[in-house]
């Protein structure tokens, strides 16, 4: 038999001030926060406003900040937060839209400043590949699964401190790139990282490592690309 569920959900348009609203759902065992959400919007308030594509945990689009922790609305059971009421605010560090809704531009910006897109190199193969037995794939493939979800820029107290931080993902997409033979993009993209609001920000806090849902340490990357630059500093790597 369902019961039920409280929750207290984070509500801002440009028009009204921020402010926290409540309400009751039926939850079984498998409801998620997704589905609360969802028959909230359907059954309840069709103001409320958030973002979800795939529904299971494929995409990131549902990110959101549940019970003070970055999670995917789709993949976190009610059932599993616990007695009491549950609260769902937007990502931390990103501009507001509406309710639950954050715009990502300056996601897609910190990627675009450390030059997130490979560059080939000049007179490259047109299907070069990274052999899946190579020692280079191997390394590449430690950080090559995030989806860009942005729940790690919301964990990382950097990001809110600092804007010209370039954030965990944008990093560790750029550690990527450094490790791949393919990539003509370096130096652009080296003369950013050693830039004092890089690489040497970083406290090493792990938060975002701690919410990535894809189980990707950002942390880990960056203390590679940090090796990284002090061994080009010395001649001994590429």
């Amino acid at each position: 038999m369902a019961s039920s569920a409280s929750l207290r959900v984070f509500r801002w348009t440009p028009d009204e001030p921020a402010r926290v609203q409540e309400y009751r759902v039926a939850a079984a065992a498998d409801t998620t926060v997704l589905d609360a959400l969802v028959d909230i919007q359907r059954g309840q308030d069709p103001t409320l406003a958030f973002r979800y594509a795939c529904r299971v945990g494929m995409c990131g689009s549902c990110a959101m900040v549940v019970n003070g922790r970055e999670r995917w609305a789709c993949r976190t059971r009610l059932e599993s937060l616990g007695p009491g009421p549950v609260s769902v605010r937007p990502l931390y560090h990103f501009p507001l839209l509406r309710d639950l809704v954050v715009d990502m531009a300056p996601f897609a910006a910190k990627l675009r400043d450390v030059h997130a897109a490979l560059t080939p190199s000049e007179g490259a193969a047109t299907y070069a590949l990274v052999s899946s037995a190579s020692a280079e794939r191997r390394e590449i493939d430690l950080a090559i699964e995030c989806i860009g979800c942005g729940m790690c820029l919301s964990a990382c107290s950097m990001v809110g401190h600092n804007e010209r931080f370039p954030g965990p993902a944008a990093l560790n997409r750029a550690l990527t790139l450094e490790l791949d033979h393919r990539d003509a993009g370096r130096d652009e993209r080296r003369s950013m990282l050693l830039d004092g609001d890089a690489l040497a920000r970083c406290h090493g806090q792990g938060n975002c490592t701690e919410v990535c849902p894809m189980g990707l340490s950002p942390a880990d990357s960056i203390r590679r690309l940090r090796r990284l630059a002090v061994l080009r500093m010395f001649g001994l790597s590429r």
